[in-house]
């Protein structure tokens, strides 16, 4: 007698199912054992979304919005008789699961690494993971992540600071929310801050890269009370030491040229970084940092517009260094007189590019 050899192929899978049938159910058993442990209770409360990450394939919907305990308390053969819940939802509720209880603030740079590397694992390596050469990546944040990340910013009380003052570059975000106060983003979840009117994805992404420099900085100092860090734009603190020293003298003798290198030239690096090429190109040459100085009248003929648009582009450099660096004007404007003619006049027209005064301004010829 001659065996079905399709019975025979139906048999092996059954038999193939119902082995990783076990294995999945075992596995189950052992991260609920350990999830139940006292450690652990603080999370019992919150929703499996909680551990979710925006580009998680086969999740397994039918569980994210039943909170940790729930499910833990729920038989295996309950879950996988779940209607829509097939072997791949459950491997992927497993995973959801091992990241409740392995879930710790970031203990590497970026903070992303070990979740990275956990994407890749998942995609064969298909989906890079934007860590290292890539820079930040927005997928890879979990609302466990995200709420540490808050709890960092509230501990420290900086939910006054503006988004635009720490942003990576102020071209990511629209200039309504510049003076957005990280405050607004406290309390909210991910997926609410997704639905926040102008907030897409690269915005999102902007908040999200903000918030998880900050925890960077500030987690490790925590608990040291003999250390303290002060959050500013990197080019600040350099330029405010350089105008110190010019301060110091009466009157300043400061050749143009150190003025140019170590006052001027950070704040046009800047200004590369905020509001791009065109920007920085017609500042440079108001200022004539390593090319002759240019008219507005020259460079409207020379880039096909009216001189009204040339002023329209060159008054985001107020708008940038009134987020960036907001005291920089006072502090520029109480500089005493030079003693060179050429020092005097580069100066003067750096407080008018970058601090120009809100009423009666005087005008940039």
């Amino acid at each position: 007698m001659v065996s079905d050899p399709n019975s025979l192929g139906a048999l092996e899978m059954s038999q193939v199912n119902s082995a990783e049938g076990h294995k999945l159910e075992s596995s189950f058993e052992t991260v609920r054992r350990s999830l139940m442990q006292d450690e652990f209770r603080d999370r019992l409360d919150k929703p499996l979304a909680y551990w979710a990450l925006p580009n998680d394939r086969r999740l397994p919907l039918a569980f994210l919005g039943r909170t940790l305990g729930d499910l833990l308390q729920t038989p295996y053969s309950s879950l996988s008789a779940t209607r829509g819940i097939g072997q791949k939802k459950i491997s992927s509720l497993l995973k959801l699961l091992h990241r409740a209880m392995s879930d710790s603030p970031p203990a590497v740079p970026f903070g992303l690494k070990a979740l990275a590397d956990e994407l890749d694992a998942s995609t064969n390596g298909e989906a890079h993971s934007g860590i290292g050469a890539m820079g930040f990546d927005a997928s890879v944040v979990s609302e466990a992540l995200w709420v540490q990340w808050c709890d960092t910013v509230k501990r420290h009380h900086l939910g006054h600071v503006r988004l635009g003052y720490l942003a990576p570059s102020l071209q990511s975000i629209p200039t309504v929310i510049w003076d957005a106060p990280l405050g607004n983003y406290l309390g909210r979840t991910l997926g609410e801050i997704r639905q926040m009117k102008t907030h897409g994805e690269k915005r999102v992404r902007v908040v999200l890269e903000v918030f998880h420099s900050i925890h960077e900085l500030l987690y490790r100092t925590q608990n040291n009370s003999t250390l303290a860090i002060s959050l500013t734009p990197r080019f600040v603190p350099a330029v405010e030491q350089f105008v110190a020293t010019l301060a110091s003298q009466t009157p300043i003798t400061a050749p143009r040229q150190e003025v140019a290198r170590h006052l001027a030239q950070p704040l046009l690096d800047q200004i590369l970084v905020d509001c791009g090429e065109a920007v920085h190109a017609l500042t440079r040459d108001r200022l004539g940092i390593d090319v002759p100085v240019k008219s507005v009248r020259d460079q409207s003929r020379e880039m096909g517009v009216t001189r009204a648009r040339v002023y329209q582009l060159l008054e985001d450099c107020g708008r940038v260094m009134a987020v960036r660096w907001p005291r920089g004007g006072h502090i520029i404007r109480q500089l005493p007189e030079c003693s060179d003619r050429e020092t005097q006049i580069l100066l003067k027209s750096i407080a008018q590019l970058f601090f120009p005064e809100k009423a009666g301004r005087e005008p940039i010829a």
